[in-house]
């Protein structure tokens, strides 16, 4: 009788032995099944998790559903034995070493699923309209099975300004194949794809040149900014002091900064921000940092409610695609003598060289030399302002050097 003859009868004529080394065929395909348990596993839970947080599940996750399905079986099965009228010694070596070797197995072919059921999860859903299409467009693609296909580029940059994006990312994304509807704009290609990358990648940022073909011409991603420092307005910085801070005192307030000796003194007003004990982080103006000592105790006060548009203004942008950039003219730049109405990104502030910042400027006022204007746009659009911006001969040497790199 042939071992796959005995793996037929264990299941159809009672429950089955438990399995070792010393039947090599019966071994390998046990071993086998329980890669393809594991597997299984750790895709449809990488799918279901794909579908339901549409992010990639952890790792350690899946390891561990993967080894539990395969360690269930196996617990089954040895039930199965127990109960019946087989006589065989479960903690024997043989076995005890079969089951160690099934589970190490089991581990090794979990995180395939993983990678599997997620990379299928991506464009299934996209392609079934789950998430991606919607109306006509999702019907014509599930029907006639056409797809619009975007390769990323092999080498990904980092966006300035931002925190870089991990080396595994970036490996990730390089040289990957994207499916996406056919019949979409380019803006709306454009829209989907970065849509797409911020979801499935867990990427920020993306600065992305996209031509009339749906090729990418350039890529650069970044880490959305964490923390602080992203919300402290221009002129102001952040500090730590000893105080004691009101009761009724919450991030976002306005508070006066006492001195605690016999006769107080006000040095400054900030903004609260954070209290751990009696340790207050504030937001003050860019000078006054030097009056507070981080040793020194002090009292606040806390200030009438004021509405704190900056604030709300960095917590809004923080969620969109836009940023906020500045650009520098210079002599003999395209820029020059233009006006706001006529670039694609919104202009809120213009600073003369030397001058006083004036914000929301004229929609029909010129831009002049040395000028520095605040933009809101989408990163791709503020890295074309930035070129734009420079010097035509500077601009030109720049595009020369480009083209013989390229060659």
């Amino acid at each position: 009788m042939t071992a796959t003859d005995s793996l037929v009868d264990a299941f159809t004529t009672g429950p089955p032995s438990p399995v070792t080394f010393e039947s090599p065929t019966a071994a390998l395909i046990n071993l086998i099944i329980y890669a393809l348990l594991s597997l299984l596993a750790a895709g449809g839970l990488a799918v279901a998790y794909r579908w339901y947080f549409k992010q990639t599940v952890p790792e350690g996750v899946v390891a561990f559903v993967g080894v539990s399905v395969v360690a269930l079986y196996i617990n089954t099965t040895s039930l199965g034995v127990a109960v019946s009228d087989i006589s065989v010694d479960l903690f024997e070596p043989g076995v005890v070493f079969f089951n160690v070797v099934a589970l190490s197995i089991a581990a090794v072919a979990a995180p395939v699923g993983r990678r599997l059921g997620d990379a299928v999860s991506s464009n299934l859903f996209s392609l079934a309209g789950l998430r991606e299409f919607e109306g006509e467009v999702g019907t014509v693609v599930r029907s006639a099975g056409r797809v619009t296909t975007i390769t990323l580029p092999d080498e990904i940059d980092d966006m300035e300004s931002y925190d870089p994006v991990t080396d595994e990312t970036k490996a990730e994304l390089a040289d990957k194949t994207l499916l996406f509807p056919r019949r979409l704009t380019v803006e709306e290609l454009r829209s989907r794809l970065i849509e797409r990358l911020k979801e499935d990648y867990a990427v920020g940022y993306v600065d992305i040149d996209l031509t009339a073909e749906g090729t990418v011409e350039y890529l650069a991603v970044g880490s959305r900014a964490a923390g602080i420092g992203a919300t402290i307005a221009p002129g102001s910085v952040a500090v730590a002091i000893r105080a004691d801070p009101p009761n009724n005192a919450s991030p976002g307030d306005t508070v006066q900064v006492w001195t605690t000796g016999e006769t107080p003194e006000r040095l400054t007003t900030g903004e609260l921000r954070g209290v751990a004990g009696d340790t207050v982080t504030l937001v003050v103006d860019d000078g006054d940092e030097t009056l507070l000592s981080p040793t020194a105790g002090y009292r606040l006060v806390t200030m009438p409610a004021e509405p704190q548009a900056d604030r709300e203004f960095a917590t809004l942008l923080r969620g969109v695609d836009e940023t906020m950039g500045t650009v520098t003219i210079e002599a003999d730049s395209e820029l020059v003598g233009l006006t706001p109405r006529a670039l694609t990104a919104t202009v809120v502030a213009i600073r003369p060289d030397g001058g006083k910042l004036t914000a929301l400027p004229d929609r029909d006022r010129g831009f002049a030399v040395a000028e520095t204007i605040y933009v809101l746009g989408r990163p791709d659009v503020l890295r074309g302002l930035e070129d734009r911006a420079k010097a035509v001969a500077a601009a030109e040497s720049a595009t020369e050097t480009d083209d013989a790199a390229t060659s």
